[in-house]
């Protein structure tokens, strides 16, 4: 399967600077070789698990240790070659240090609380959520209030056609989610994120444009080590294939008038 030029979709810009350091910068698949690539990269950036271990992107091996114990007690990341989802799971640990320390966190302190670390363990209401959070989370940044409202109000005409100018000066998508990048690599009709909105002031737009992901990761951390975004629900549904530059298709305002994909909100969210 053919894949874009790499950083074609502006949505993978917060993995380009990791997937330039890798060699081939964009595998055409992520094999063996790309998997050492990952781990060679860790080791530059001194990633670590949330108990401190020196991260490694081996492939799966039966050892007795669920996925996220075998983080916890050894650093290894169990990362499927030719496995685009697993590629761009570590590629976010790259680009979210502390986040993805923070995930990996919970679920250990979730494991200790229900004495299991074995594969196949049932998960639990706390780490289904962080796992979806991780899977297909995003955060949305924006220095008008008023486009994150329109957003909260799933006015999605009103945001992504006639605030079309003022999301290129004022509003940035950072998607977090390994599943979302995943789908990116083919997006289709529906293609959903579920989103922390900040707002946040200029400065902090221009350091996500130079790809200085440094500040928001350290926040999003605190967050989530601290139980935030920990319900799904909580969560700000974001149709990613209406941001302009996402797909040719939304350069026409017609393609807003897709309710099944820009579906109306069953109520307003609150500020």
């Amino acid at each position: 399967m053919s894949r874009p030029a790499p950083y074609a979709n502006p949505l993978f810009a917060p993995l380009a600077p990791w997937l330039a350091r890798l060699q081939p910068p964009w595998p055409p698949v992520p094999d063996a070789a790309a998997l050492a690539g990952l781990t060679a990269l860790a080791a530059g950036l001194g990633l670590r698990s949330a108990t401190g271990h020196p991260l490694s992107f081996p492939p799966p091996r039966d050892d007795g240790l669920g996925y996220e114990a075998r983080i916890g007690a050894n650093g290894q990341v169990e990362t499927r070659p030719d496995n685009w989802h697993d590629f761009f799971n570590a590629l976010v640990w790259c680009a979210f240090p502390l986040s993805k320390q923070a995930i990996n966190g919970r679920h250990l302190q979730a494991l200790a609380a229900a004495g299991d670390g074995a594969p196949g363990s049932g998960r639990g209401g706390a780490r289904d959520a962080m796992t979806h959070f991780d899977e297909c989370g995003a955060l949305v940044l924006s220095s008008d209030p008023s486009l994150l409202q329109l957003l909260r109000e799933f006015r999605w005409q009103e945001l992504f056609w006639q605030r079309r100018a003022d999301l290129a000066v004022s509003l940035r998508v950072v998607v977090f989610g390994h599943a979302t990048y995943e789908s990116l690599l083919a997006p289709f009709r529906g293609l959903t994120a579920k989103a922390v909105l900040y707002e946040v002031d200029a400065a902090v737009l221009a350091a996500v444009d130079r790809g200085d992901l440094s500040a928001l990761d350290a926040r999003l951390a605190t967050e989530l080590a601290a139980g935030h975004h920990g319900r799904p629900r909580e969560l700000q549904p974001l149709p990613l294939l209406g941001l302009p530059g996402v797909t040719p298709d939304n350069e026409n305002p017609d393609y807003y008038a897709d309710t099944w994909q820009f579906r109306p909100g069953r109520r307003a969210k609150p500020v």
